[in-house]
Formats: C-alpha cells, sequence, structure tokens
C-alpha cells in the first residue's frame, strides 16, 4: 500500500510541477504556488521542473515497486 502511496503522490507532484512550470512560460508573471519564493522567473521555472523531475521519478518507483508487490496489475 506504501508503494501506490508513493505513486501518487509522485503524480500530483508531476501534474503540479509540469503544469506550474508550462503556465510560468505562457506567462512568466503568474508565479502560482509558487509567488512567495524570492528569485523570480528562473527560480520560480527551476522549481517547477525539480517538482515535476522528482514526482516522475517518485510515480516510476511506486509503480515499479507496487507491481513487483501484486498491487498494479
Amino acid at each position: 500500500m506504501k508503494h501506490v502511496t508513493v505513486l501518487i503522490i509522485g503524480m500530483l507532484l508531476l501534474v503540479l510541477g509540469a503544469q506550474g512550470a508550462i503556465r510560468l512560460l505562457a506567462d512568466h508573471d503568474n508565479a502560482g504556488l509558487l509567488a512567495w519564493l524570492p528569485g523570480g522567473f528562473a527560480v520560480w521555472l527551476a522549481c517547477h521542473a525539480v517538482a515535476a523531475i522528482t514526482g516522475a521519478l517518485l510515480a516510476g518507483w511506486g509503480s515499479k515497486k507496487a507491481k513487483q508487490s501484486g498491487h498494479g496489475r
């Protein structure tokens, strides 16, 4: 069950990171959830990219482990 939870958290991070990066590229002033973070466009974009990459890695790892334990058919 914990692997499925990691999979879900990874998918959420991936979606939020990718959506935030796309929105930020379309409108440089719209930082979304990261508006509180100082540094401007480059820092905001880097944080969204890190969230998306971390989410993809977590989702991949969780999916692999869930399949090995028999929960993902």
